[in-house]
């Protein structure tokens, strides 16, 4: 799954939606900690309830080496580095540099991550 982290879907994936996964699912969460629960997913996998999760982001970064899904061996857990790879650095390079070029223009940017500042600076 990849969606943002947002009130909506804070704890989106709870014990519930683990219950309702099937038994050979496996969890892949390479978009933000906080829309899994964390402990409702260590639950589900110490019961069984779902065979295994992929994780690369995660409720508390950096990763506590207590956590027990670093000693689970139904799950593979990634430093927070899903979006690392030459494409990926490339399109972030090429991204900013066009964002940055429509500010210089006097447009409004197409990414917008705090878009309450809109109304108070002027373009």
């Amino acid at each position: 799954m990849h969606v943002p982290h947002l009130p909506p879907t804070h704890h989106w994936i709870d014990g519930d939606a683990l219950r309702a996964m099937k038994r050979s699912a496996y969890l892949i969460n390479t978009a933000r900690g906080p829309v899994v629960d964390e402990q409702a997913l260590i639950a589900a996998l110490r019961a069984g309830e779902i065979a295994g999760a992929g994780i690369d982001v995660y409720e508390q970064e950096p990763l506590s080496p207590a956590n027990p899904l670093l000693s689970m061996e139904n799950v593979i857990c990634t430093p927070h580095i899903a979006g690392s790879s030459e494409i990926g650095w490339a399109t972030i390079r090429r991204r900013v540099g066009e964002e940055a070029a429509r500010v210089l223009r006097g447009q409004r940017p197409e990414v917008i991550v705090n878009p309450e500042v809109l109304g108070k600076v002027e373009l």
